[in-house]
């Protein structure tokens, strides 16, 4: 019998980088985080130097290594910069991790307690697939910017922002690429460990195209507020996006986040106006939108003229844009989505989604 784990929500999202400070750079100047704590030399940081970014409800940690011997290090050379670890916040560490391992999960570090001037913070990781691991914390005796090693950002290092932020309020999702064969393990993984139930499936007949397909299952804990898809290839005439992302990334990994946003078209103008780049499907998408989807508040043409996807399920729509990748290898990028009542994906836009992922993957000689 599966034990019960209570998981309150995401309480970060950790990258490791080649370059922490170049990295936080991006993500403050084209998505509109604010930078505010730093961890490093300066601070007692000896091994790893790291920056704490926040938008809304979003928290990002970009680490990169201080030395070689830190102990990830490696993983620069196999995957690039990328996702290393999901935090999961939780009320009790101890408790929730002896009932993750009572369930099957494998744990990487056990429960421990970090400690300051801002009180105590605990924390356990557990494994996931790949090499990515899952971090539980608890922050309820926890006063400080983020961690034990954090201090708030020094102006010299970077002066507050006199622009406004992308209008970010959360992570509504975030997807995992795994390869032939291990998504239905990594679904009752999230099932029987943490107690995830499945919320839809997609079969390669959803998710394809003349070329490609995929095949794709989603899982969501009890409270909702932690989404996963898992993606896996299927058998197809060409390589899918999913085969080039386990090509480059050197195995499974977080292929991409989906940020939340409650006015898309603010977002993706002030976007694109920090130089942002989006996968675009062809103007004949727009067409026969509104006969497809039906009537939505938003202007038609400013949609089409961003080049936003819009979809509708029996409880409402959804509005949706893809970045391109924010590495030089096509691993990571990111998904803006406003939702209006709709809880579903946007089923009715893969098929537009994935040729325009399959252009550029000709562009890259990758298809």
């Amino acid at each position: 019998m599966t034990a019960d784990i209570a998981l309150l929500g995401i309480d970060h999202v950790r990258f490791f980088v080649s370059n922490a400070r170049q990295t936080a750079y991006f993500y403050r100047n084209a998505f509109g985080f604010d930078i505010i704590a730093y961890a490093g030399l300066e601070t007692g940081s000896t091994l790893e130097a790291g920056y704490i970014l926040k938008q809304g409800g979003i928290t990002f940690q970009l680490v990169s290594p201080l030395r070689a011997s830190h102990p990830q290090s490696q993983r620069l050379l196999t995957h690039g910069d990328g996702v290393q670890d999901i935090a999961f916040a939780v009320q009790n560490v101890p408790e929730t991790y002896s009932a993750i391992l009572s369930n099957g999960g494998i744990g990487v570090q056990p429960p421990m307690v970090q400690e300051d001037e801002f009180g105590t913070l605990e924390t356990a990781v557990i494994q996931t697939y790949g090499d990515t691991t899952h971090t539980l914390i608890d922050r309820s005796r926890y006063n400080g910017v983020f961690a034990p090693g954090y201090l708030t950002i020094d102006p010299e290092r970077y002066s507050p922002r006199t622009f406004h932020s992308a209008g970010f309020t959360g992570v509504d999702h975030i997807v995992a690429n795994v390869e032939l064969g291990e998504m239905n393990k990594w679904v009752r993984f999230y099932n029987e460990v943490f107690g995830f139930q499945q919320l839809v499936s997609f079969d390669d007949k959803d998710i394809s195209t003349e070329y490609t397909s995929l095949m794709s299952k989603v899982v969501q804990n009890g409270n909702g507020r932690i989404k996963f898809p898992i993606n896996e290839p299927s058998e197809g005439r060409k390589r899918s996006q999913i085969e080039e992302y386990l090509e480059f990334y050197h195995g499974a990994g977080v292929q991409h986040i989906a940020l939340s946003t409650d006015n898309i078209l603010e977002t993706v103008h002030a976007l694109r106006h920090n130089d942002v780049s989006f996968l675009r499907v062809p103007p004949t998408y727009y067409d026969d939108l509104l006969q497809r989807v039906g009537n939505i508040e938003e202007d038609i043409n400013e949609i089409a003229s961003l080049g936003i996807l819009v979809d509708r399920d029996d409880e409402g729509y959804l509005l949706q844009i893809f970045t391109q990748p924010v590495e030089d290898r096509p691993t990571l990028f990111f998904e803006v989505i406003q939702r209006h009542g709709s809880k579903s994906f946007g089923k009715g836009n893969f098929k537009a989604l994935f040729e325009a992922i399959e252009r550029e993957q000709q562009k890259r000689g990758t298809l």
